[in-house]
């Protein structure tokens, strides 16, 4: 089951250092997902051959142009590239009004449909149930309503043995009720436990995108044991009375939430424009949690992978 995710940009508010803003591809079982879509975001989309063709689904945390001002050109470019398959879209319930006025004004009429979910920014909702993913949002508290996003992988089927399979002369009528946990009963009588044919699968794992919020423990239940989490970490912790002005977070309370929340790995991003460099985020986030790494761009990271 391939589960990643691939930085495609880790700024916050501005393009800046060659860092561009809040944007991420997500691969679930070949199937992309965009959650966040800044400034930029199709360049880099190109860079990192990321084929917006293969993207469905749209995941927008909330109304500053650091995570949305790509969008409208992503459309315009999906539209002129032919593309006619319906897009799902999950975000503010503003961001339709936004859209609509910029297609208006331009004359555009999309050759598919945007069907828009809008999110709850106050209470945690399921906001898409499909055969890989259950999506939830989580509310954020920012300066403005904002949610965070928790993927969770559907619990796959059990696998056939193959060896076992052939050696016993399973018919292929019989493997969609084995991998469903059913034992085999050959024609003899003889009956095979699905213990012995069969391999556990995978255990489904968890992601969780915490995009902008100051430090609030009212979240942190929801995105416990997450497989990897990845949060904001706008400044160093010097500067903790701007983030609590701008309701932002800083490197090393984002170690602390992934301390106490119990997360397996943690990625930091939506770096402030005043850090040229940032070793000094990552070395003040690994003091306190040591499974910390940067959300650099173009990095593909494996979601469960030790």
């Amino acid at each position: 089951m391939k589960f990643e995710v691939t930085i495609l940009g880790s700024s916050s508010a501005t393009p800046i250092f060659n860092r561009n803003p809040s944007s991420q591809a997500l691969n679930i079982n070949d199937h992309l997902y965009l959650v966040d879509c800044g400034e930029g975001t199709q360049q880099q989309m190109l860079r990192f051959d990321v084929k917006p063709s293969r993207i469905d689904h749209i995941f927008i945390s909330h109304l500053h142009g650091d995570h949305y001002l790509g969008l409208v050109g992503l459309l315009s470019s999906m539209h002129l590239n032919g593309r006619t398959k319906p897009l799902k879209m999950f975000c503010p319930q503003q961001l339709k009004e936004i859209i609509d006025i910029q297609l208006e004004y331009s004359e555009t009429t999309l050759q598919f449909d945007i069907d828009y979910y809008f999110t709850n920014p106050v209470q945690p909702e399921t906001i898409l149930d499909n055969q890989d993913v259950m999506v939830e949002s989580v509310p954020l508290d920012h300066r403005i309503a904002c949610t965070g996003f928790l993927f969770r992988q559907k619990k796959r089927l059990r696998k056939l043995i193959k060896e076992k399979v052939a050696e016993f002369n399973i018919p292929v009528e019989y493997y969609s009720a084995i991998k469903k946990g059913a034992d085999y009963t050959a024609p003899d009588g003889t009956v095979y436990k699905n213990v012995d044919i069969t391999l556990n699968p995978e255990t489904p794992k968890t992601y969780a995108y915490c995009s902008d919020t100051q430090y609030n423990e009212n979240y942190f239940k929801q995105i416990s044991n997450a497989d990897m989490l990845y949060h904001e970490a706008t400044f160093m912790h010097s500067m903790l009375s701007r983030a609590k002005i701008t309701h932002h977070t800083t490197a090393l309370q984002a170690a602390e939430i992934a301390l106490i929340t119990n997360a397996k790995r943690l990625l930091i991003g939506h770096f402030s424009a005043r850090y040229k460099t940032l070793n000094e985020l990552l070395d003040e986030a690994l003091k306190v949690f040591p499974e910390t790494e940067l959300a650099l761009e173009g990095k593909t990271f494996v979601i469960g992978e030790d």
